[in-house]
């Protein structure tokens, strides 16, 4: 998966067909899966476009790939917060992504092709 931390997130904006700004943020990996949360929760604007658009696209170590954007609750939101703890140990900002308001704007990232482009 991503192993830089450059990652770069684009939701469609509402014409369905132009990408929103990129918004650099942090990412981990669970299980295969890539996982992104808002800093900010779910007032977060990236994370209301990647809810209401559901696909975008993502930008990291030199290549783009197009995405589709899940919502995520549950368990798996411990896991999460663990790989953010191991990835980002030491960082001012982990509290704040491990809170309760970060947890509650979690995203899974799922490619929608193999297709890449540098």
């Amino acid at each position: 998966m991503i192993k830089t931390d450059d990652l770069h997130i684009a939701p469609f904006r509402e014409d369905g067909v132009t990408y929103g700004t990129p918004t650099w943020i942090w990412c981990v990996e669970v299980d295969g899966n890539l996982y992104v949360r808002a800093y900010n929760g779910q007032r977060s604007s990236w994370y209301q476009a990647a809810l209401r658009e559901k696909a975008g696209k993502i930008v990291a170590a030199g290549m783009t790939k197009e995405v589709r954007f899940e919502p995520v609750a549950g368990s798996v939101n411990d896991q999460i917060d663990s790989a953010y703890k191991a990835k980002y140990h030491g960082s001012r900002y982990l509290d704040h992504m491990i809170s309760e308001g970060s947890r509650n704007a979690t995203i899974r990232i799922v490619p929608l092709n193999l297709n890449t482009t540098s």
